[in-house]
């Protein structure tokens, strides 16, 4: 019977070493809404967990390509809820060997059918380690949504959010098999009710801690001309 225990532990200890590691989902530390009577911001921080093929991939200098998306509803009882407005932001992580250094580029074209070389970006950030880059990545500053004028007053609106590794925009070679790697499947989605009421910009103040934060990252951007 000993024996018998041996070898099922010897069995476990073999499949947990042998079994694949697996991206984790990250973990979102904020994300939250505000509105105010200009607009609608969502701002969000979540930690990036990426599996070991995700890193060999990023370290072998094959740019990976995260979206952040946002649809915003309203409700309507006697139908399906209208959706009123929708923003994308798409953020391109590549390692540079030279200067061993991470850049983040910033784009919010959708570039449909065209992948990640059609891309065209007029933010950038440069990141000693993969860590700071995979913070920067996971990390959004009032991120404008939508204007003001597109709530309804009176009316629910709510936000489907959602955060993922787009493996549609690599290039081709290594898009082949992934969609059964799910080491690969970086991804959160979640809903958000709308706030009912608006409040002031704080930002607008010039008296506030956060009236001079940078949008969208929280970062001070590097600006260069889209090409």
């Amino acid at each position: 019977m000993n024996a018998w225990r041996v070898l099922g532990v010897a069995w476990v200890l073999a499949w947990l070493v042998l079994w694949p590691a697996h991206a984790q989902s990250p973990r979102v530390q904020q994300l939250t809404l505000q509105r105010t009577p200009e607009a609608l911001y969502l701002s969000a921080r979540m930690e990036l967990q990426p599996a070991t093929e995700v890193e060999d991939a990023l370290y072998k200098a094959v740019p990976l390509y995260f979206v952040w998306h946002a649809d915003i509803y309203r409700y309507r009882w006697y139908w399906a809820d209208k959706r009123v407005a929708s923003a994308t932001r798409t953020l391109r992580l590549a390692y540079q060997p030279l200067t061993r250094r991470w850049r983040m580029s910033v784009s919010t074209d959708t570039a449909a059918g065209l992948g990640g070389a059609g891309l065209q970006y007029a933010l950038h950030q440069n990141f000693d380690s993969l860590n700071e880059a995979l913070a920067g990545v996971g990390r959004i500053v009032r991120w404008k949504l939508t204007d003001a004028n597109r709530l309804e007053p009176g009316v629910d609106h709510e936000v489907a959010f959602s955060f993922r590794l787009d493996l549609s925009l690599l290039p081709r070679p290594f898009q082949i098999g992934m969609g059964n790697q799910p080491e690969w499947t970086v991804e959160v989605r979640q809903t958000l009710p709308v706030p009912s009421a608006s409040e002031p910009d704080k930002s607008l103040d010039p008296s506030s801690p956060n009236a001079h934060a940078a949008e969208g990252t929280g970062e001070t951007p590097v600006r260069e001309p889209a090409r």
